[in-house]
């Protein structure tokens, strides 16, 4: 079983956050601890915490380090921090939606306790972003029972960058899916893509599958074709972090192609998403703002130059797929098709 926790806090609301710094697995484990904001959202950008759940977990601490610094000072003044510490988180990935649903959480906490003493509003924002923290958790618990029900005994499934344990506060979305069919008895075995440029899938999701013996086989990202055609696959899952009201899911890029290579070869495509990740303010996934990551992640990968400095480099982290191509939605309320979101 697993021993690990992404990410957690120590101490009261004058603390701090401890997470694991995910840039450093598979090769080596290091917790580091976030002592204010700044930290927070240098962790969020780099990918030191990363998927789309615990990023909003992260944010929601964020905030409460960003406001120790006024913590005994007058209303307006904690009101000016807020704002100003809300946006800043804001700004450090723009595509993951549980960001600003969890940001949003915080700021409706402190607007119905603004009444209270700054010190007072302040232990009820740590509560507001630990009681995130534990939704997540609890989330990530009734997503795998619900998804568990559509794997059966002896399937192989595909899954594609990291929507586990790592990319939450709890098992996961996707993965969460995979362990709770495990648990129940099944026995299944995972294809991960290596999920490039940054090799999430190779380096996080099959370190997690180690981590609870259940088999894994890291295959490159072009290679997913070849092995549905051999018949390898009986199932893709994988994780969102935006979906749109007419279920148009953005996820990392790659996952478009997969949905279309899963659709050819008649292989179920579901997406395991919790209820924060919904965006029923964009009609479609067009509307879903794509996140730009530098060149460096694909010229200059871990270290290893591996392109002319003269090329040019074009780096979306994410892509759109479309509905039509989405088997079902898995929830914490449910499985459903993608023409129910709004339902």
């Amino acid at each position: 079983m697993a021993n690990y926790q992404t990410l957690w806090w120590i101490g009261d609301a004058t603390g701090q956050l401890a997470m694991i710094d995910q840039t450093l697995l598979p090769g080596e484990y290091r917790e580091i601890r976030c002592q204010n904001v700044e930290a927070v959202w240098e962790s969020i950008r780099s990918l030191r915490v990363r998927g789309a759940p615990a990023i909003g977990v992260a944010a929601a601490y964020g905030v409460v380090t960003g406001l120790q610094s006024v913590r005994n000072d007058a209303q307006s003044s904690f009101e000016n921090r807020l704002a100003e510490v809300t946006n800043y988180l804001a700004t450090s990935r723009p595509t993951a939606v549980n960001l600003f649903w969890a940001l949003d959480r915080m700021k409706q906490n402190a607007s119905l306790n603004a009444a209270r003493p700054s010190t007072e509003r302040h232990d009820l924002l740590l509560r507001e972003a630990k009681r995130i923290d534990l939704e997540d958790r609890e989330m990530c618990d009734q997503i795998g029972r619900h998804g568990s029900t559509l794997l059966n005994d002896g399937m192989s499934v595909l899954t594609h960058c990291n929507a586990g344990g790592l990319a939450t506060a709890g098992n996961g979305t996707a993965l969460s899916v995979i362990f709770s069919a495990v648990e129940s008895g099944k026995k299944l075995h995972v294809f991960a893509d290596e999920t490039r440029p940054l090799l999430q899938g190779a380096r996080l999701t099959a370190w997690e599958l180690c981590r609870r013996s259940i088999p894994v086989t890291v295959i490159c990202d072009n290679m997913a074709a070849q092995v549905m055609k051999e018949g390898r696959i009986s199932a893709v899952v994988v994780g969102a972090d935006r979906i749109a009201a007419n279920g148009d899911a953005a996820n990392k890029i790659g996952t478009y192609g997969l949905a279309i290579l899963a659709g050819y070869h008649r292989i179920p495509f579901y997406v395991a998403a919790p209820y924060s990740t919904f965006d029923l303010s964009l009609p479609h996934g067009g509307l879903i703002p794509i996140e730009q990551r530098d060149r460096s992640e694909i010229a200059c990968g871990f270290g290893k130059t591996t392109m002319p400095d003269e090329a040019l480099a074009y780096n979306p982290a994410f892509d759109v797929t479309p509905a039509e191509l989405i088997t079902a939605i898995i929830t914490e309320r449910g499985v459903f098709p993608p023409s129910q979101v709004p339902r």
